[in-house]
This record gives structure tokens, sequence and C-alpha cells, in this order.
């Protein structure tokens, strides 16, 4: 079987046609030159696995300094290549010298056949190993950024039981997932617990919010790129989706994303590979897809905002995760968890709940879901002087209170303000990126406004 990519660089044509009679049969690919100048060309080309190298590029020149030159060059470009001197002038000198400047090994002229392919299959399985490493350290340093407190999945009512029951069904399958919810349900939960219980649960699990990544980011971020490739890429750095290369991929937020985006993100899918920003080769990269999304993504795409294809993509199993307003005793479970949490975390001496209180809690609507109890139960332990929550402890308004009587003649901007964006989150039903889109503005200026208003 053929394997690796070689590229041959030597000021004697006979020799390079000789090399490539030789290996071909072992290669995947051989590109040859008698020009080293080429090298970073040939380089961006088809990135060899190992790199053969005639030490002296000069008639009669026997110093080797050519070769200690276009060495450095080469571990310029590529820090982990592997490169093997060929030249008919050894010794012991040149060979201490040249391995510390970071050959692998010589080639001598003439060479036996066996201890060429023994050299070089050597230098292969050397390059697999670096590129083995250097794909975990940067799957390390992707993986490290600093995570939020994991919240286990918690819940006992029956919507939430058909959830675990089809995440059961789904533990032998690679099949690419659909997760529809309103913010704050707890889909990136779900989707951990997916990988979790999945053929890929020993492998990387890399997470991504596409909501986020303002459009002219989206393929630095996605796809990474090289080094040089604009301005501030001052080293190379890999796409989330390189980086979960062999594990799972989380797309949230996939509903936002732009046209154009989602256009880029389908040929990446379907290819089974990406091109980093600078880049001229393909890498290929093996995903299993959960993807997520708040908005009614099948209007999308009859409306044709969102790409059908793209859909049928991602979509093999949808899985419908419930608000928190339909898991009724889950409420009392989940806050309970949180008040336990808080209060050991702010060495609050909190026990739990007034009875009241806790009914104050089930008549809530939640439209921010289990991300706005939380937030509430944080809150409230902070703030709280007692041992057991009271109803005052919370400002929330029971699930009547919704209607609302209507704003009086009061042309105070603030609060004028504050009442739009309640009605617009009402009429959505808790769904913020809709609400948005009721108001005019971005889901991030919503969020910045509630928090600028206390809302």
């Amino acid at each position: 079987m053929k394997k690796g990519k070689l590229l041959i660089i030597d000021d004697n044509e006979d020799v390079l046609f000789a090399l490539n009679v030789l290996l071909g049969p072992y290669m995947e690919e051989i590109r040859t030159t008698t020009q080293p100048e080429k090298i970073g060309y040939f380089m961006s080309l088809f990135t060899p696995d190992v790199i053969l190298l005639d030490m002296n590029f000069r008639r009669d020149a026997i110093s080797g300094q050519e070769g200690f030159f276009w060495l450095e060059k080469i571990r310029e470009i590529d820090p982990d290549a592997v490169i093997l001197f060929i030249t008919a002038y050894t010794d012991t000198d040149k060979a201490v010298r040249a391995i510390k400047a970071g050959a692998t090994d010589f080639i001598p002229k003439p060479w036996e056949k066996e201890k060429l392919l023994a050299t070089l299959s050597a230098a292969l399985q050397l390059r697999e190993s670096r590129t083995e490493v250097k794909s975990l350290r940067q799957q390390v340093a992707v993986l490290s950024e600093p995570d939020e407190i994991h919240t286990p999945i918690i819940g006992e009512s029956d919507a939430m039981k058909a959830v675990f029951s089809t995440i059961e069904k789904l533990r032998h399958t690679d099949a690419n997932i659909l997760l529809l919810g309103e913010n704050g349900t707890g889909k990136d939960l779900i989707a951990g617990a997916l990988c979790h219980q999945s053929p890929r649960a020993e492998k990387v699990f890399v997470g991504i919010d596409l909501g986020s990544i303002p459009e002219q980011l989206f393929e630095s971020e996605l796809f990474g790129y090289e080094k040089g490739a604009f301005t501030d890429a001052r080293a190379d750095k890999p796409g989330r989706m390189e980086v979960a290369s062999g594990g799972t991929l989380f797309l949230d937020e996939i509903g936002n994303l732009s046209l154009s985006m989602q256009a880029k993100l389908l040929t990446a899918i379907e290819k089974r590979q990406i091109v980093r920003l600078g880049a001229t080769h393909p890498i290929p990269i093996d995903v299993r897809l959960i993807s997520a999304t708040n908005a009614d993504i099948h209007e999308k795409a009859a409306e044709g905002t969102f790409r059908q294809d793209l859909l049928y993509r991602i979509n093999t199993i949808e899985l419908h995760i419930p608000p928190l307003r339909e898991r009724g005793n889950d409420i009392r479970l989940l806050a309970a968890y949180f008040l336990e949490r808080y209060a050991r975390k702010y060495k609050k001496a909190v026990k739990g709940l007034e009875k009241e209180a806790e009914n104050t809690l089930m008549r809530y609507a939640w439209p921010g879901n289990v991300r706005e109890l939380e937030h509430a139960i944080e809150r409230a332990v902070i703030l709280s002087d007692t041992p057991l929550l009271k109803p005052s402890d919370f400002m929330l308004k029971p699930a009547a209170a919704y209607k609302k009587e209507k704003a009086g003649e009061s042309l105070n901007l603030n609060m004028l303000e504050k009442e739009a964006i309640e009605r617009a989150v009402r009429r959505a039903e808790g769904n913020m990126t809709r609400a948005a889109e009721l108001l005019g503005i971005t889901r991030f200026a919503l969020y910045r406004k509630l928090d600028k208003l206390g809302l």
C-alpha cells in the first residue's frame, strides 16, 4: 500500500529520475526539483511528509553549507518537517551537525535499496508521530479554554424522560443530530450527553456558538488559518472542525448563520475536508455533528433563509428539548440543585425555600428556561440573609401577570424601552432571537439592554 508524500531536491536530474523510479511504487506522491529556491512552493503545494535534500548544489562542493542553508529554510516553513540529507560526502562531524540542525538522517550516494527504504519508512513513521503530537497539543490548547461550571441534566418529568429515552436509543450511532428548543433549555448539556454515550465517547468534544461569531471571523474560527494568512496570524492555528476531527463537533445556534456562511459549512461537511485560511491544501476531517438552534429551522428553510440541503445534512435525527414551563416538578428539583450549589459557592447558610417561594417558582413561566432559573436562584442566594428563601427574594411575577396592563402615558424612554422588550419576549414566548427580530435589533443588543435595564 502506497503511503506518504515525498519531495526530493537534488541538482542531478539522473539522481531525481532514479529515486522517482525506485520509490514510486511505495509512495503516495513524489515531487522533484533541481531548484532549491522552489522548496517553499512545493511545500505549500502538497505538504510533503518527508523531504530528501541534497547537501551540495554546486559541482565539486563538499562543505554542505548549501544543504544546511536550505535545511534552515525548510524548518522555518515547517518546524515539524522530516528531512533526510542525500550526499556523497559524509563524515561524523557533518552528521552530528546535521542532526543538531534538525535533519533526521543521511542517505549516502550511491544508496543501497533496502537501507534506503528502511530509512524512508522510519522517517514516515516519525512524521506521523509528530503530526499526531501536534494535533493533540492543538486540541489541548483549544479545549483548555475555561468552561462554565458543568450542570448535570436533572429531570423526572415525562417530557424529560422522553428525551432520555431518545438519547439511549442513539447511544450506538454516529448519526448527525439536530437539537431544537428555546434558549436556556440545556441543549448544550444534551449535546454533551449524546457525545458521552456514543461510539466517540473517548474522543474529543468541541463546541462552538455560531451565533456569536462575527461573519468576518467565521472561516478562521471554524477552519483555522496558516501563519501569515492575515496581519495578526503570527502562528498556525487549527479551526474547531480540525480540532474536533475523530470526535464530536457541537454547532450551537446554527440557525443564525448567514447564507454565505451556510454554503461554506455545507462544503466542508460534504467534502469532509477543510482548507485553512492562507493554505492551498485541504485537510481531511472526520467529525460527528450535533447542531442546535432555538429558531424554527423548518420555517427558515421554507422561507429560503436557511439552506434546505444543509438542513438535510444536519438533521438525520431531530430531538426537541422541552421548555421549563412544560416540565412540572423538575422546577423544584433544579431549584434545589442550584440552591445547594450557590450556597456552597458563596458560603451562605441558605438551606432551602419557603413553601410560598417554591409556589412562586412553580407559577412563573420561565421565558429564559433553566438558565433563567439558575440566575434567579444565584441572585437570591447572594442577597438573602435568612436560612430559607422567601418570595420577596425573587424578582418574579406569577404566570398570570404576563397579561400585563397597558403602560400608562409615561414618556420616559427607559420605561418605554423596558415595556417594549417585555412585550417582545412575551410574544416570542421566551425565544430571545425571535424577540430581537420583533424589536429590530440583534440578539446581542437585546441581551445588553436586558442587562442595562435589570431584566
